[in-house]
Parts: structure tokens; sequence; C-alpha cells
């Protein structure tokens, strides 16, 4: 196991004491490697063993908060039960069995219609690039282009979508997420914290999306950030192995308490 940043392991003990506990985290690039096809992406043996044995403790919640659909963060994460789910940057949620499919409305259909139709043309003009279709939002993505060919296809891209009056569009990693629901991980987070009445919150993401759930947390909660960049989060670790440490550490504090 890597040594933890200074101050971490103190403040991993606060939240170790918190009288219910949430633990929110992304998916990719925080409990999964950063993979070229957004398919092929697991979590670390670690992390999820770690997130399942949080999941059993008393008064303690887990939840994976992510940029994909529910469909596709289900098929590759394989979530306990117990864990709750917010998807498409807090568009979509499944917060238990009774949870509310996302619905959208006609104008909201026909706004979708008009992004994907944008973004197909971008991709048919940019080697490498490819979208990804979501309930409400449709991705440009471009880790497989040349960086040149990546800038050139994000910027039409950036400039078609933004001229559609009532779309969302966020940058991340290679992507350019585009959404007729305008949500954020910041209100995902507010919405598990009531829905668990959760007293502390750790929070970790490694993408400039993020950033919104670090925004949301609270006095005597925790944000945690994967990899460079700057960050609203108190803490940093390199990489999700290290974070696989983070998750671990936590568990056995936990654990401990009883």
């Amino acid at each position: 196991m890597s040594e933890l940043p200074a101050g971490l392991p103190e403040a991993l003990e606060q939240m170790a004491a918190a009288q219910t506990l949430l633990v929110a985290l992304d998916f990719d690039g925080v409990l999964a490697p950063l993979v070229e096809h957004a398919d092929d992406a697991r979590p670390l043996p670690g992390s999820a063993a770690a997130v399942r044995e949080l999941a059993s403790l008393p008064n303690t919640f887990t939840a994976m908060i992510s940029g994909r659909a529910l469909d596709s963060l289900r098929r590759v994460a394989t979530p306990e039960p117990e864990t709750l789910l917010i998807g498409s940057h807090g568009a979509e949620a499944w917060t238990g069995p009774d949870a509310e499919p996302l619905q959208l409305t006609p104008e909201q259909d026909r706004l979708l219609d008009r992004a994907r139709a944008a973004v197909e043309e971008i991709i048919g003009s940019h080697p490498g690039t490819w979208m990804e279709t979501k309930p409400a939002g449709v991705v440009l993505h471009t880790r497989s282009a040349a960086d040149d060919v990546a800038a050139a296809a994000t910027e039409a891209a950036r400039a078609r979508l933004t001229a559609i009056d009532g779309v969302q569009v966020t940058d991340g990693k290679r992507v350019l997420e585009t959404s007729v629901v305008h949500s954020n991980k910041g209100e995902g987070i507010r919405t598990l914290r009531t829905l668990t009445g959760a007293t502390a919150v750790l929070f970790a993401g490694d993408d400039v999306t993020d950033e919104n759930g670090f925004a949301a947390l609270l006095p005597g909660d925790l944000g945690i950030k994967i990899g460079p960049g700057d960050t609203r989060a108190s803490f940093r670790v390199q990489s999700p192995e290290a974070f696989t440490g983070v998750l671990e550490t936590l568990l056995e504090l936990r654990r401990d308490r009883g």
C-alpha cells in the first residue's frame, strides 16, 4: 500500500467516526484506470472489494457518481445492490427499486435529436472520433484521435452545440458532453446526502466535471482528487491504484469503530 499524503490519514479517521457516512465515488479514473475504449474499463479488485465491504457496514452508504449512462455504469462496474448510482452527470439516478426512470419532455427529445445530428456530422469529418449516446445526452469522444484532430473536432462540436439553445455543454478528459437535462455531480451529491441522511460525505473524482461535486461538499466532508489538474479538493492522490489504499484505510478505520 502506498503512503498516504500528509494529513489524509487524520482526515480519514474523521470520516470513519461519522455517525452516518456516504462514500460517493466517480468510476473512470477513480475506481477504474482510464482506458481508450470505455467498455473495457473495470474496477480495480482492491477498490471494488473495499466499496463492497464499506456498503455492508452499519450507517455507511456507498454511491457511484459518473458521467456514464446508468446502463453503461452497471455493465462495467457491476455494483453491489446496496450501492446507489448517479449517472449522466446527475441526469439519471438509481436510488432503489422504486426509483423513477428518466423521462424527457417532447422539447428535450427534439433538442437531443439536434445535438445527435450535430455530433454525427462532426465525427464524419474527424477520424478517430466517435459518438456515445445517452438517455439525456450525447458525447463526443476524441481519445482515439490525433491531438490536432481531437482539438479541431472539440471546437467544431462546441460551436455547433452551444448554438442550440437549451442544451448543457461540458468539457471532460478528451470528451465533450452535451445534455438536455441541466444537472451536475454536485446536485447528485446533494440528492444523495438528503436521501441517506449522511452527516459526512467523502467524494473522489479525477476530471473537471467532478469539480461541481467538490464544490458541493460541506465543512466536515472530504474531497479527494485523483491525478493532476487544478481542484477544489482538499487532498490528492496520483492514481486509481493509490486510491485503492485510501479506500482500504477508510474501511479498516470504519470497521474498527464497530
